[in-house]
C-alpha cells in the first residue's frame, strides 16, 4: 500500500542532476507565501526563483484535495489585497470556498503575474546547508540537482508535512488507501464501498461529512474526539459580491485590528459577568453566525478563564446532543480531556447529523483501540473489519514539522532540527541564530500561525521584501539574529501564550504530536500575542534600524 498522490508529470522541468543554478534569492514552494515573496522581489529586481515539490501551484490548495475540503475564513477576506486590479477581476462563488475554486484562484493570480516562468515545478528540496566562506546556502533537491543563493526563503508552510498512524500493518492493506494530506489528482468514488476513516480532525470532519452523501457503509474510528462548531455556508450571488468588492477597504481594515485577521471581534463583556439570559441568547447568536464567530467572536474571557469556558464547552455539548439522536454515541463526540476552542476548532456543515444515518458507524479506539491493519481492513481489540477503502485523516507534523523533512544545516554544520529538539527558538518567528540569510514565512513563532493566514503572509512577505532592500541599498549581504534577541522572543512566545487555556491541553499549537517520535513533549510553535502586537513589534524593530538583526 502506498500513501502518496497520483505520479505526476515533469512539466517541463529540466533534469537537474549535475547541474548548479544560481540566484540572489531561492524560495522553497510555491503557495500563497511564496507566489507573493516572487512577486515582491521580482518587482525590485532580485534575481529570485520559486523551487516547489508539486507541479503545480497553490501549496496547501494543490496537495490537499480530499472530499469537503474547503475555507474556514471567509472566501472574501482571504484572498489577496495587495492589488486593486485583482481583487475587482477574481469572484468568489461561495462565502467559504470549496478547494476547487481556491486552487483556481491561486492558478489565476500565477496566471496574471506571469509567475510561472521562475518556477521549477517537481523539485523537491532534500537539504540547505550554509557555505560560510561563499556567505550563500545551497540546496540539494531529491532529484541530485543543486542550487545556490545568497538568500533563503522557506514557504513551506504550517500544515504541509502529512503523517501517518503509527499502527502496525500499515503497508499491508491491499485495498484504496490515502492520506487527506496527499489525495490523488484522479477521482475517487465511494459509492458501494466500505470506507473506512481514521481521525476526527478538521480534515476528517471535512470528508466524513462529505462522503457520507454516497458512500455505501462508513466506519468512522474516532482516536479524540474534538469540539466542532456549524460552518453555515452559503453561496453569493453577483449582487452581494459587488457588494463585498466595494467594501474590500473596510473588510481589510477590519481584519488589521484583528487578533487573528477575521472579522469576527470579540465580545468586551465576560462571560461570567453577565446575567444567564444574555449568556445564553449571545452564545445562540454567535453559533448561528457563519464562520469561527462562535470561537474568535464570543465573550472576551472564554479562552482565558475556565469558568467562561466551561459555560461555553456546556452551550456546546447541549447542542450536540439536541443534534445526535443516539445519546451514547453523542457521549463518545464529547470530548472529556479539554474545552471548547482550546484547540483550533473544526468547522462542520452536518457532520454530527452524520452519525444519525443507518450506514454510519462510530468506533471510539479510546474504548476499543486498533491492533493493526491487516490486508482486508482494521483489527481492533474487539472486532476485525473489512474495506474496500481507508482513509487516513491523522494530520500533520504542524508548522516545524516541513522544516524537520528538510535536512538543513547552518553555520559550523549546525543542524536545525538538533537547534529545535526542545522546540524551536526563533526571532519574530522569521529569522533563527545560526542560520544566516535564511528567513522563514509563517515559520514557528510567527503571527502567520495563528491567523486568516493570507493576511498575515502579506505583512511577513513585505517585511522581508523590505529587509532586503534596505541590505541592497546598504551594500550588505548578511543577516542573522542575535542570540539574546532570540532568547528574548522565544521567552515572550511562551510567556504570551502562557495566560491562555490552550496551553494546558496537547494539541498542534502546543507542538505535542503522537504520530511523530520526540514530538511529546508540550512546548508553544506559534504566536499568541495576536498579529497587531506582531505587527507593531515588527515595525519597532524596523524602526530601530532592524534591532537583535546582526547586519554585516
Amino acid at each position: 500500500m502506498t500513501i502518496a498522490a497520483e505520479p505526476r508529470t515533469a512539466n517541463g522541468r529540466e533534469t537537474a542532476s549535475g547541474k548548479m543554478d544560481r540566484w540572489e534569492v531561492i524560495i522553497i514552494g510555491a503557495g500563497l507565501s511564496g507566489m507573493y515573496q516572487l512577486l515582491k522581489l521580482r518587482e525590485l529586481g532580485f534575481k529570485v526563483h520559486v523551487y516547489e515539490a508539486g507541479d503545480g501551484v497553490g501549496g496547501t490548495w494543490y496537495w490537499n484535495r480530499y472530499p469537503g475540503a474547503r475555507f474556514d475564513s471567509e472566501s472574501w477576506t482571504y484572498g489577496f489585497s495587495f492589488s486593486d486590479e485583482l481583487l475587482k477581476e477574481w469572484n468568489w462563488t461561495e462565502h467559504f470556498s470549496p478547494q476547487p475554486e481556491t486552487l483556481r484562484y491561486c492558478n489565476f493570480v500565477a496566471d496574471k503575474f506571469d509567475l510561472r516562468r521562475d518556477i521549477t515545478f517537481n523539485a523537491r528540496v532534500k537539504a540547505a546547508r550554509w557555505d560560510e566562506p561563499a556567505n550563500e546556502w545551497e540546496v540539494v533537491f531529491e532529484d541530485g540537482g543543486r542550487a545556490r543563493a545568497r538568500f533563503l526563503i522557506t514557504a513551506i508552510g504550517p500544515l504541509s508535512a502529512p503523517t501517518m498512524p503509527t499502527i502496525p500493518g500499515v503497508e499491508n492493506f491491499k485495498g484504496e488507501a490515502y492520506h487527506t494530506g496527499l489525495w490523488p489528482h484522479h477521482p475517487v468514488t465511494f459509492a458501494g464501498k466500505r470506507v473506512a476513516v481514521i481521525g476526527t480532525g478538521a480534515s476528517g470532519v471535512q470528508t466524513i461529512t462529505e462522503i457520507a452523501k454516497t458512500v455505501g457503509h462508513l466506519t468512522v474510528f474516532q482516536r479524540t474526539p474534538n469540539w466542532c462548531a456549524p460552518l453555515r455556508n452559503s453561496k453569493i450571488d453577483a449582487k452581494t459580491m459587488e457588494e463585498i468588492k466595494a467594501n474590500y477597504n473596510q473588510i481589510f481594515a477590519r481584519c488589521r485590528d484583528h487578533y487573528g485577521c477575521f472579522i469576527h471581534d470579540a465580545d468586551p463583556r465576560n462571560a461570567v459577568d453577565v446575567t444567564d439570559e444574555e449568556r445564553e441568547a449571545f452564545f445562540e447568536k454567535t453559533y448561528n453566525t457563519p464562520g469561527f464567530a462562535f470561537w474568535q467572536g464570543n465573550f472576551r474571557d472564554v479562552l482565558v478563564d475556565k469558568r467562561a469556558n466551561d459555560l461555553m464547552t456546556d452551550f456546546v455539548i447541549r447542542k450536540i446532543r439536541a443534534r445526535v439522536k443516539d445519546q451514547k454515541i453523542a457521549d463518545k463526540l464529547i470530548p472529556t480531556n479539554h474545552g471548547f476552542g482550546t484547540r483550533r476548532v473544526p468547522l462542520e456543515s452536518g457532520y454530527y447529523e452524520v452519525y444519525n444515518q443507518p450506514n454510519v458507524k462510530l468506533v471510539d479506539l479510546r474504548e476499543t483501540p486498533i491492533e493493526r491493519i491487516t490486508e482486508k481492513g482494521i483489527k481492533t481489540t474487539d472486532a476485525e473489519y473489512e474495506f474496500d477503502m481507508i482513509i487516513f485523516a491523522t494530520g500533520f507534523d504542524a508548522i516545524t514539522g516541513a522544516f524537520d523533512r528538510i535536512d538543513i544545516a547552518g553555520r559550523g554544520g549546525q543542524k536545525l532540527r538538533d537547534k529545535w529538539a526542545d522546540g524551536p527558538h526563533t526571532y519574530l518567528g522569521l529569522q533563527i541564530e545560526g542560520f544566516p540569510n535564511m528567513l522563514t514565512l509563517v515559520g514557528p513563532h510567527n503571527a502567520a500561525t495563528f491567523c486568516n493566514i493570507p493576511r498575515c503572509i502579506e505583512q511577513n512577505v513585505d517585511w522581508v521584501t523590505d529587509l532586503l532592500k534596505y541590505m541592497r541599498a546598504k551594500g550588505l549581504q548578511r543577516v542573522e539574529a542575535k542570540p539574546d534577541a532570540e532568547a528574548v522572543w522565544t521567552q515572550h512566545v511562551h510567556d504570551t501564550a502562557a495566560r491562555l487555556l490552550l496551553m494546558t491541553v496537547d494539541s498542534w499549537m502546543t507542538g505535542v504530536n503522537k504520530n511523530v517520535a520526540g514530538r511529546q513533549k508540550r512546548t508553544f510553535v506559534a504566536y499568541a500575542g495576536g498579529a497587531p502586537k506582531y505587527r507593531q513589534k515588527c515595525e519597532e524593530v524596523v524602526a530601530q534600524g532592524y534591532e537583535g538583526f546582526s547586519l554585516a
